[in-house]
């Protein structure tokens, strides 16, 4: 069952639009936030979303305030931050009887897990990170993921070998330095959209449905 809803992100920013996609036999839900440079509609979400559906897991996708202006530049992170959280009321609104799990593909993982750090947030018993942006392309750092030792939750991360937004190098020794020691699904030769070369013998949409399986395994250690 795919269903459309609105909510207010921020008092200042007023209501985004949001879609619950909900599965007759559905486990869980997911809060799953978009990336900077395009919204809930991207292919990458839907995939993610239908592929999920099949596997018993609901999604709730949602608009930064940005999107839903249609604007380019992404909010300032703190009022990001605040849409991640009333997307989880939202969805605890919509289903009141499903554990909650959030996160997002790229800002949207990295919002929701800013969100966290901070204080609870809400029901979400877990994060789930597709492709975390650690730092900007060419510019290694992993400044970006110091709130992550403050986060407190079971964690995953999904990320490829050929992505340029984080060098596996700096991502897992901060990864094994939190607690818990959040699970790391690497997907060899894929990139940041998690797209494979095609000399790798692989397409993408067998990509997307290892990380989907992945998600799905995780998830059914913590709900």
């Amino acid at each position: 069952m795919r269903s459309e809803h609105t909510f207010r992100a921020t008092d200042s920013a007023g209501d985004v639009s949001a879609v619950l996609m909900r599965p007759s036999d559905a486990r869980c839900l997911y809060v799953f936030g978009h990336g900077a440079g395009a919204g809930m509609h991207h292919a990458f979400m839907e995939v993610v979303a239908g592929l999920l559906a099949e596997r018993g897991v609901a999604t709730f996708r949602y608009h930064f305030p940005y999107m839903e202006a249609g604007r380019k530049a992404p909010n300032p992170a703190a009022m990001m931050v605040k849409t991640v959280r009333s997307a989880v009321d939202a969805a605890e609104l919509v289903a009141p009887d499903l554990p909650m799990l959030a996160g997002g593909k790229s800002m949207g993982g990295r919002m929701t897990s800013m969100a966290a750090s901070t204080e609870p947030l809400g029901s979400v018993r877990g994060l789930a990170l597709f492709g975390f942006p650690l730092h900007p392309a060419g510019r290694e750092s992993s400044d970006r993921g110091d709130h992550l030792e403050d986060v407190g939750l079971p964690m995953l991360f999904l990320q490829g070998t050929r992505d340029k937004l984080a060098k596996l190098d700096l991502l897992r020794p901060l990864l094994k330095a939190l607690e818990p020691v959040p699970m790391l699904h690497i997907v060899d030769g894929a990139d940041h959209g998690f797209h494979v070369l095609k000399r790798s013998g692989r397409t993408d949409q067998e990509v997307m449905v290892e990380i989907c399986d992945s998600f799905v395994d995780w998830a059914g250690r913590i709900v």
